[in-house]
């Protein structure tokens, strides 16, 4: 059985211990491949090659990085089938949707920063009579990526990227989960011509080589995306140590459907924001509220149109949704499904696991599933489920969806469908969100900045807001006179 390795140093190594855990696939419940079960041994060499390698990558010129960045985005496109297929079976997702999103949205990530480092400007400040204020921004060091299993590749390379073309060393660990794309990147990294020691992946738990990275006194920076208690125990752990932070956590994002909305693209898109990725994305809509006059219609709309919905392995072409990515997973989602019907709720449809033929009979599969009549604080719309589950409500009024959207720990992303302009603004004002969608979803501009407010996070990435927070700025003054 193949086992995946560590990239250190420009080099494949097998974990110091020799230790190894099962990779599944999702799709079959089967193990696939080992995955390497590092720890702080591993930890201490990939340090050891960041040292070597931050004097090399920090003096090259802004130009040096992009063009070496401008070649991991080309390598990736020119093997563009092979990455999709890994990310597919790693994650259980269709392979239509690795082929459409992840995967070309890793390319776009190390495509973006690589030319955005070359705009990437200081500022002065004149003080008449006085003297100069300017700013430099300068790489931090050594900084930790860390990255969750639901987008693997694409939230892989949305860290990296812009720490890379700062000027960092980057220690990256992928999710246990879903390790093979993130272990391919260092292929890419070599024949992109990245110095060795630049760029250390290491596979493993969150709890033992995560925790470690997360610990290290030469790891200056984190940036992590995942679940909201790991990030509580991550702030924990290194704020004392005063280390930067940017931690992009969990949501329970509410899409809000005014009965002024334009009908049929409110129905299509939130069939793809409620479900998309079996629901395993952060930016999902998990709850939805739908004005009076139109309740009844659009329930009924999106009831048939979930239940055309076709759950098949991942390869199937014609699958809307593939497999949940682990078994422990698919039964997390069940046990809410169960709350659910406990506090009151009714199952519109799905809410049942969905067994396919052999090979894939195994496999983690769940029916997309719609559950009404449940008041909006109670604990399946306050806590974050993260599959394909969703819950439908009523409202009348502006005042009272406000309350009912803004009412749980998190705000990270919400969607608002109406087409009075002025209602639009002002509900998009009031939500207590870092991101709100109007007519729209998951419309991501890699130049806006990206994160959530509350339990959702702390920081922003994309754009200026990445590359700042992989840099130090220093003020200098000049005294004129």
């Amino acid at each position: 059985m193949e086992k995946l390795s560590n990239y250190i140093n420009g080099a494949y190594l097998a974990p110091v211990d020799l230790k190894y855990f099962d990779n599944f696939d999702p799709s079959t419940g089967e193990v696939y491949c080992l995955i390497p079960d590092s720890d702080e041994q591993d930890l201490d060499l990939a340090i050891t090659a960041a040292e070597s390698a931050f004097p090399i990558w920090s003096s090259m010129s802004a130009e040096e990085r992009s063009k070496i960045l401008i070649r991991f985005s080309e390598g990736i496109e020119k093997r563009m089938e092979e990455f999709v297929a890994a990310e597919s079976k790693d994650n259980g997702k269709p392979i239509t949707l690795a082929r459409h999103v992840d995967i070309p949205r890793a390319v776009s990530n190390f495509h973006f920063f690589a030319t955005a480092i070359l705009h990437f400007a200081s500022e002065s400040h004149y003080m008449e009579g006085v003297g100069i204020n300017y700013t430099t921004r300068k790489p931090i060091g050594i900084v930790g990526c860390i990255s969750p299993w639901n987008l693997p590749l694409y939230l892989f390379t949305w860290k990296i990227a812009p720490a890379l073309a700062a000027g960092n060393c980057v220690i990256a660990k992928p999710s246990e989960i879903t390790p093979y794309t993130a272990t391919l990147l260092g292929e890419i990294a070599t024949e992109a011509g990245l110095p060795a020691g630049v760029l250390n992946i290491l596979n493993g738990k969150g709890s033992q080589i995560g925790d470690a990275i997360v610990r290290h006194p030469k790891v200056k920076a984190i940036s992590f995306t995942g679940g909201t208690a790991t990030g509580e125990h991550i702030a924990r752990t290194a704020a004392p140590m005063f280390k930067k932070l940017s931690l992009e956590l969990g949501g329970k994002n509410p899409t809000i459907i005014f009965d002024d909305c334009d009908f049929e693209d409110a129905l299509t898109t939130t069939v793809r924001s409620s479900f998309a990725n079996q629901g395993q994305i952060c930016l999902c809509g998990s709850r939805i509220f739908v004005q009076k006059g139109i309740y009844e219609k659009f329930k009924n709309a999106f009831i048939e149109k979930i239940n055309k919905s076709i759950v098949s392995y991942p390869q199937d072409p014609k699958a809307h949704l593939g497999a949940i990515v682990s078994e422990q997973h698919m039964e997390k989602v069940l046990s809410y499904i169960q709350l659910a019907k406990e506090e009151g709720g009714q199952i519109r449809t799905g809410g049942n696991r969905v067994f396919l033929p052999a090979p894939h009979d195994k496999g983690y599969y769940l029916a997309p599933t719609i559950i009404e009549g449940l008041p909006y604080d109670c604990r399946t719309n306050q806590e974050e489920i993260f599959g394909p589950v969703v819950t439908i409500s009523v409202f009348e009024t502006e005042e009272e969806v406000l309350a009912a959207a803004n009412s749980t720990k998190y705000g990270l992303a919400s969607s608002v469908w109406t087409t009075n302009l002025k209602k639009a603004h002002r509900v998009a004002d009031q939500l207590d969100m870092g991101i709100v969608w109007i007519n729209a979803w998951l419309v991501r501009d890699l130049r806006t900045p990206f994160g959530g407010v509350k339990a959702s996070g702390v920081g922003r990435e994309g754009g200026w807001e990445a590359l700042r927070f992989f840099t130090e700025a220093k003020n200098i003054f000049v005294k004129v006179d």
